[in-house]
């Protein structure tokens, strides 16, 4: 085990913390992109007075640097923590869906609760038992015990030419109201889709998929991956 993982192990952090930890990361990534107060302050629905406050206590435990009325990014500690937590997120989802019969539209909100269990072993376990997957429920890949992970090769669907074919390979928005369109039309990973049409007036998609002609708004075709066929 590297210093840097005793470290982490040792770390001591609130749920809260983690949270402003994680929303950084997705915000700005392991970038050297500065993260406005204001853009932490409305993903966390809270005031960026709370995440001044919040970004100096993060930055004096060493995980982030705060450049005041600049805004913030993360260390080198900072992004490493951000993966561990992500990791046990998507980690937890699959085995929602795969051990416990949740469907991918139940599973982000309680991966949200068990997503700040601390116990290393635990996880490890579980990756284990899942046989190490490398991607969840909803096409995000999932990060490596070391944080490392593979990026899919994608792109919207709203950016496919007309004739096109891609298979979904993930969604970009996650919300229960969206999942449940997807699945009321029997879109789900894995499947191919062929852009038939595209309307010049509101860029409305008319595809192929399951064999079936469907009509999607510009809307939905911007929330859904595919990986182009060649």
């Amino acid at each position: 085990m590297t210093n840097k993982n005793v470290f982490l192990k040792k770390l001591c952090m609130t749920r809260s913390e983690e949270n402003y930890i994680k929303i950084i990361f997705h915000l700005g990534g392991n970038t050297s992109t500065l993260i406005s107060t204001n853009a932490i302050a409305e993903q966390m629905a809270t005031k960026p007075s709370s995440v001044t406050d919040m970004s100096k206590k993060l930055a004096e435990k060493g995980l982030l640097h705060y450049k005041r009325y600049q805004g913030v990014t993360l260390t080198e500690l900072g992004v490493k923590v951000a993966l561990s937590i992500i990791r046990k997120h998507r980690l937890w989802e699959v085995f929602l869906v795969e051990k416990l019969d949740f469907t991918w539209d139940e599973v982000h909100e309680v991966a949200e609760q068990l997503e700040h269990i601390k116990s290393e072993k635990l996880i490890d376990q579980i990756d284990a038992l899942l046989g190490y997957p490398k991607y969840d429920p909803h096409g995000d890949p999932i990060p490596s015990k070391d944080g490392e992970f593979l990026e899919r090769d994608k792109q919207l669907l709203s950016d496919m030419p007309k004739q096109s074919i891609g298979v979904c390979v993930g969604v970009k928005d996650t919300s229960t109201p969206f999942l449940k369109f997807l699945d009321k039309n029997q879109i789900a990973l894995g499947n191919t889709i062929k852009v038939l049409d595209i309307e010049d007036f509101d860029q409305s998609l008319s595809i192929l998929i399951n064999n079936k002609k469907l009509n999607i708004s510009h809307q939905i075709a911007s929330n859904l991956y595919v990986k182009k066929q060649n």
